[in-house]
Formats: structure tokens, sequence, C-alpha cells
């Protein structure tokens, strides 16, 4: 699906759905900008935009393959990038998946592809048509909203993170099972997951301006400043997340062992008592000649001396702290 908004600078106002065979004459005015939106796209459809904007045709097989990673390339009259939305559902098997989007970002045009509907690009698509300020300020601005609102979408998945790993920090102590361990990988895959996407992003528009990455107008660059500090501080708060899933589980694993060891240790104090009780009463029951044994008191003389080697035993347990 393919649908367009076009915004004028002598009207001030935003159309909707444009012509796209009139491309040249939309873009002749430098202030005007346009902006395609392409999502449930068919390949025909992403083809026929590429052809109208002379995309190169390495661009158009980026937009049909989707790239595990954000990127920026330069190409004439134009830049290329390679984005990513993150949708987060703890209750699924993949809590945490990535869509791609794709943006062609010209000098008074923009062009996005993603294969499904990304909120915060809907989001702006709509205030656009009823009100200017997402469209008024350049193509570079209106890269900025969009990715903007992408990052904002991060900050409520990391709130959410950082409750669960608390949850789970607590919970080990309160009931040690299987399933948190599987809750802690999961968290390191969903981190991982998200520090892949954010790592490269930060990179591109933490060096806005430069050669390396893309223009952007003087007016605007404190919002990619902005946008910027955002990326930092999720980064930062990843690090400290991993920190803390790999404490939890060295921990965790630390605790495991300890009540094995814990355990272990009991059994063994059970096992030596019992295999001496054994060694008592199996010396005692040989069918051999012994000293009175056709009196009844050494019945109770056995009891008394498996009575005190047991008081014994376990004096000397405690006294080594092994009880």
């Amino acid at each position: 699906m393919i649908k367009t908004y076009f915004y004028d600078d002598e009207l001030k106002q935003t159309f909707h759905d444009v012509d796209l065979t009139k491309r040249d004459e939309l873009l002749a005015n430098e202030r005007n900008l346009l902006w395609i939106d392409l999502f449930n796209w068919s390949p025909q459809e992403v083809k026929f935009v590429g052809e109208t904007f002379g995309f190169h045709p390495l661009t158009i097989e980026d937009c049909m393959h989707d790239s595990p990673r954000a990127k920026v390339d330069s190409y004439d009259g134009y830049y290329f990038f390679e984005l990513h939305a993150l949708k987060y559902d703890e209750e699924s098997e993949r809590e945490i998946t990535s869509e791609e989007l794709n943006v062609f970002l010209g000098q008074n045009y923009i062009v996005t592809v993603h294969k499904h509907p990304i909120q915060s690009v809907g989001r702006i698509a709509s205030r656009s048509i009823r009100e200017p300020q997402y469209m008024n300020k350049g193509a570079d601005f209106l890269l900025y909203s969009i990715v903007d609102g992408i990052v904002d979408t991060y900050f409520p998945i990391m709130d959410r993170l950082g409750v669960r790993i608390d949850e789970l920090e607590d919970e080990m102590y309160e009931h040690p099972a299987m399933e948190i361990t599987e809750e802690f990988l999961a968290l390191k895959r969903t981190i991982v997951t998200i520090r892949r996407v954010i790592q490269p992003k930060r990179r591109i528009f933490a060096s806005v301006g430069s050669p390396y990455s893309f223009e952007v107008k003087e007016e605007n660059i404190p919002y990619y400043m902005d946008l910027t500090d955002h990326l930092e501080r999720i980064a930062d708060t990843l690090e400290v997340y991993r920190d803390l899933v790999s404490g939890a589980l060295d921990t965790y694993s630390s605790l495991g062992t300890a009540k094995t060891n814990e355990t272990m240790r009991v059994l063994t104090v059970i096992t030596t008592l019992t295999a001496t009780l054994t060694l008592i009463t199996g010396i005692f029951g040989m069918n051999v000649p012994l000293p009175l044994q056709h009196y009844w008191i050494s019945s109770i003389l056995v009891m008394v001396l498996m009575g005190v080697v047991t008081w014994w035993m376990v004096w000397f347990f405690k006294r080594k702290k092994w009880l």
C-alpha cells in the first residue's frame, strides 16, 4: 500500500494521496515536502517508487530483505537508512521482535518502507494531515520525528525489563526453580536483541553532520542532539541491565551450588551414621562366638554402644560445623 503526504509551502497545507507521476512538479519548490509511506507493500509497489525516484537497485534489494543492523548509505542526491522498531510481547515465545524501517531521505522528499504498520509512523502520518508541524521544517526534521517516535517506544520496554529484573532477583531467593533460569535467559536474549538495534543507530545519529553520516539543517541539529541523548540513555541502561542479569545468573548459580552442597552434606552425615550403625549390627550379627552372646544383657549393651557412637558422631559433626 502506498500513502502519500505532500506539504505545499505556499499554501501552508498538507495534501493526502497525491499523484506521484507529477513528482517533478511537486518538488519544484525546495521548501515543499513529499512523504511517501509504503507498508504492507508488494514488490511491484517498491519497484515502482524506486523507478519514479531513480533509487539504486541495491537499496531496493535491501528493502526486500530484512537486515539485523541499522545503517546509513549515501547515494547521489539521497541517503538510505535501515532502522528498526521494536515490538515487545512478554507472553509470546519470542518476546522481543524488530520491525525494519527503510528510509530514503532526499532534499525535499522522504520515502519510508516497512512491511508491517509501525505505531509511531502511523501517528505522525495521521497528525500530518491535520497540522503541518512535522512537514514544514524539512525532510530531515520529519526523519527526526519518525525516529524519535520509534525511540520513545523503547523506554516503556526498558522500564518493564527493569521491573522484571527486580522481580526475578527477589524470586530467586524466595522460590528458586528452573523457571527462573529460563526467565533470566529470556531476558538476556531480549537485551541482546535491543542492543543489536540500539548500538548501530546510536552511532548513526551521534555523528550527524559528519562526512560519515548525513547532512542536517543547522536549525534541526538540536533535535538530533536530543535524539542522541535518548539513545545514549537507553544504551547505558542496557549495559546496566546486562550486568545485572549476568550477576543475578551467577548469584543464582552459586545459590544452586550452595544448596546442592548443603544437601550433599546432610546426606553424607546420614550415610556416615547409618554405615557406622550397620557395621556394629553386622559385627554382632555374625554367626561366630562373641563375648556375652548367650546373655540377654548383650542386646542392651549393643544398643547402648550404638547410642553412644551416634551421640559422639553428632557431637563431632556439630563441633566441626558440618551440621
